[in-house]
Parts: C-alpha cells; sequence; structure tokens
C-alpha cells in the first residue's frame, strides 16, 4: 500500500472503540508475582485490600485469569467525548529526517487533562460512585493524573484530595490551578498534614519530594477518612487495564491499513501509558502469533528497569501499602527535582516488570536536555508541544528513524504520545536558557536505597 493511501490521521469509528478492556496477564505464562502483606509476607486477599480501594478495583488488581472486562456503559459514554483517539502519521517528521521509516504516534492529548490519564480516572471515580462513597485520595507527579482524577470526580459528584509531589507543586503551579478549578482541594507533598509526611519532612528536611511520598500521605488520609478510598494513577495492574484501550485503539487502527509496527515504544515511569499502548501487541507476542520490538524508556535521574533490583519492596516511602515485586530504585530513593515528574517513581508495575525479566521488552535511558532536545525538534515539525514525559519516547523514536536514514532501512515506529506540554513552559524555559541540568544517581545512592529492601524469603 503506498504512502498517500494512509491519512496524516487514522481515525477509528465511535462504533469500533472497544467494548472491553484487555488484561493482558491472562495471557502471560509467567504470571506477576501477588502483592504481599508487609507484615505476615502473605499474599493480600481482597478482604486485606478493602479499607484502601474499591471493591470493584480490588477484583481487576487481583484477577489475571479473566482476558476482558466489559467497559460499562456509562465509562463508554464519557470516552465518546474525547475517544476514539488519533492515530497519527508523521510524515512531516519523516521528510524533516529523510529519513524511510514510517512513523505514527498515538495522541492522547485530546481532552482537558491533557493526557491519557482520563482513561483510568473516570472508570476509578466510577466505580467509587458506584460503591457509594463520599470521595477518593490520590498523589500526582507533573499533575496530569491529579488533573484528570479532579475532573472525574467533578463529573460523578465525588469529593477529591490530591497530593502534588512538591517540586511540581512549584514547577507547574498553573495545572494545580486546573485541579482547584475542577473542585480538587491540592496538597504539596510531603506535608505536614499527614504523619507520614512529618516523619518524612523530619528525616529529609527541605525535601521536594516523590511519588513516593505522596502515595503515602494519600493512603493514610484515605484510611483515616470515613467514606474515601485511595486511587492511583500508575504502578498498579488495575491502571493497566483501563489504559488498554489506547493499544487496542492503535491496534484497530493500524489493521485497518495492514499497518505491523517494527518498534513499539513508551516511556516509563510507573507503567501506566508504557502498559496501555503495548497491552495487545504484547499479547500477540506472548501467544506467538507476532513479533514485536518493544521498548521502555526512561530518564537517567530515575533508573528503575536499567539500575533497579529486580524484588519485593514498598510501593510508598512511608512504607504503609503493600509489598510488590518488580524492578525498584528501593522506597526511600528520592528523585532528583527533574521536569519529567511523572517519571519520578522509584519502582515499576508488577506485570511489566515481569514481562522485562522474562526478555519480552527492552528498556533504555536518556538525558533531560536530550528529552527537550527532542520535544523540541518534534515540535516545531509536527505542531504539537509534548510532556516531558512523553518526549522520552520520541527521543528514542527520533533515534531509531534517524538510524534508518543512514542505514536505508525501512522500520515502521510506532510510539505514545500521551501528553502536551502547556502546563511545563517553566521547564521548557530553563531548557531555552541553558540552565537545565542533567542528573545521574550514584551508585552509592542507588546501593544505599536498595540495602533497606524488605527481606521477603
Amino acid at each position: 500500500m503506498s504512502n498517500t493511501q494512509i491519512p496524516y490521521k487514522i481515525y477509528i469509528d465511535e462504533s469500533e472503540m472497544p467494548r472491553a478492556w484487555y488484561n493482558l496477564r491472562a495471557d502471560m505464562k509467567n504470571k506477576p508475582a501477588p502483592l504481599l502483606d508487609p507484615d505476615t509476607k502473605q499474599p493480600m486477599t481482597a478482604e486485606h485490600l478493602s479499607g484502601v480501594f474499591c471493591d470493584e478495583l480490588i477484583a481487576q488488581e487481583l484477577d489475571d485469569k479473566n482476558a476482558y472486562y466489559d467497559i460499562p456503559d456509562e465509562i463508554r459514554d464519557f470516552y465518546k467525548m474525547y475517544r476514539p483517539a488519533p492515530l497519527v502519521r508523521a510524515y512531516c517528521l519523516e521528510k524533516k529526517l529523510g529519513t524511510p521509516a514510517k512513523i505514527y504516534y498515538k495522541f492522547e492529548g485530546n481532552n482537558t487533562s491533557g493526557s491519557h490519564k482520563l482513561n483510568s480516572a473516570i472508570a476509578q471515580a466510577y466505580y467509587a460512585k458506584k460503591q457509594g462513597l463520599v470521595g477518593v485520595t490520590t498523589e500526582t507527579g507533573a499533575g496530569q493524573w491529579g488533573t484528570a482524577l479532579s475532573m472525574a470526580c467533578s463529573y460523578f459528584g465525588l469529593d477529591c484530595k490530591v497530593y502534588m509531589v512538591k517540586c511540581s507543586y512549584e514547577q507547574k503551579p498553573h495545572r494545580r490551578e486546573v485541579m482547584r478549578t475542577y473542585g480538587a482541594s491540592v496538597t504539596p507533598s510531603p506535608s505536614m498534614e499527614t504523619e507520614i509526611g512529618r516523619k518524612i519532612l523530619s528525616e529529609h528536611p527541605g525535601t521536594v519530594g516523590s511519588l513516593g511520598c505522596a502515595i503515602s500521605e494519600a493512603v493514610e488520609k484515605a484510611k483515616a477518612t470515613e467514606g474515601y478510598r485511595y486511587v492511583l494513577g500508575s504502578v498498579l495492574n488495575q491502571v493497566m487495564l483501563h489504559q488498554s484501550i489506547i493499544g487496542l485503539e492503535t491496534k484497530i487502527a493500524l489493521d485497518k491499513y495492514g499497518i505491523k509496527p517494527d518498534v513499539i515504544i513508551g516511556c516509563a515511569g510507573g507503567g501506566s501509558n508504557l502498559g496501555g499502548l503495548i497491552a495487545p501487541f504484547m499479547g500477540e507476542k506472548i501467544r506467538g502469533e507476532a513479533d514485536y520490538r518493544i521498548i521502555a524508556v526512561e530518564p537517567e535521574s530515575c533508573p528503575s528497569f536499567t539500575r533497579g533490583k529486580y524484588a519485593y519492596d514498598f510501593c510508598d516511602t512511608g512504607m504503609v501499602c503493600p509489598l510488590s515485586k518488580m524492578y525498584t530504585l528501593g522506597s526511600s530513593f528520592m528523585p532528583a527535582p527533574t521536569h519529567a515528574g511523572g517519571l519520578r517513581y522509584h519502582g515499576m508495575n508488577s506485570t511489566l516488570s515481569q514481562l522485562y525479566s522474562d526478555g519480552l521488552m527492552e528498556a533504555t535511558t536518556v538525558k533531560q536536555t536530550e528529552v527537550f532536545a527532542a520535544a523540541e525538534e518534534f515540535a516545531r515539525v509536527e505542531g504539537i508541544l509534548p510532556a516531558p514525559e512523553s518526549s522520552h519516547a520520541i527521543k528514542v523514536a527520533l533515534d531509531i528513524a534517524k538510524e534508518c536514514a543512514k542505514t536505508g532501512e525501512e522500520k515502521t515506529i510506532v510510539f505514545g504520545l500521551t501528553g502536551t506540554g502547556y502546563f511545563d513552559m517553566m521547564s521548557y524555559e530553563k531548557f531555552h536558557n541553558g540552565i537545565m541540568t542533567d542528573y545521574v544517581p550514584a551508585d552509592e545512592e542507588i546501593q544505599k536505597s536498595l540495602s533497606k529492601l524488605p527481606t521477603v524469603e
């Protein structure tokens, strides 16, 4: 099929939009390890988790057998406001690079929250409302998840309490104000309003926080407040389930034109975007139906896949959450205050960790200044200002396309563009002014954190 037959934007019809989420774990030969109770080291049951999470979300979290979950009509109707999302053929970028590679990106920025996070936020708010809850608590890094959840809670009439990582709270004040516009209360984390926050501040005076800190505060607040539960925007398997709609739509669009990608690329922080994008393709790979090169891209400042240890660890800095077997830098690891706030998490989703351990995907790291250079290169040609998180995937996609220009190899590249960067202009300003720096943690820093991993026999 010639290039001219493939449109710039490939849309699927509303009637073709997936009616069920795909649970990748059902097809995995090696299932991800179960969550463990930090005290007994025994697998967590639904009863153990019921005081923290919504009941239906617990069922989704623990299920590694059912391949599909029907999307409730109320959620699907909400999705229709901004879905199906376009799969864009980057013709202009290909021409600029002089590459024979074919580049596609799944753009998830066509909603008010500005990112893919709304896909799971509306689902989690729906189940909270269905359970009769008053409100929810959560954490947010760059603010995309908090923005999405505040919008979803407003839609269902739920209270929303957000703990925002302090460095992002200060770097991205406008995203904070969007959350407040939707009715959420926003607290910089770590804070003095929780016991865990006060403890972290006493142990790390002046810290600018991390996602692990904010998670601890949000969990404590939920457990202490009647009619509230905690919801999370990444890391958990239930979130990957909801985000599978990204990959499902991508595959439907590609299949319409007989396109098979060679390389699929996603940024990796906790795993929601990457897991959602690759889900159906990884399912095919596991079942032996097709093969793809799948690349996770993480910041050099927080390299959980590439420099972390595959072990059981706490999901939060305050050590109040269950233990998850994942690639981790240690729950006490404090990432540098880089501008890709959504990727500043010490660990990785357990399903993706198992896939990486099994050699079914690869991972690489990139420097912060390289990421912003790639973001600018992309924006000047494709006309979309990307979020710093998504720009990690852009950087690697550009590298592969440029290599194809040298070798003449025709590869089809698909990457996830999961958010816009219009609330990240302070970061772009630092890059343009030449004062942005790169931070690479020393081996000693990582080993110090890993030395505190819990003992699990």
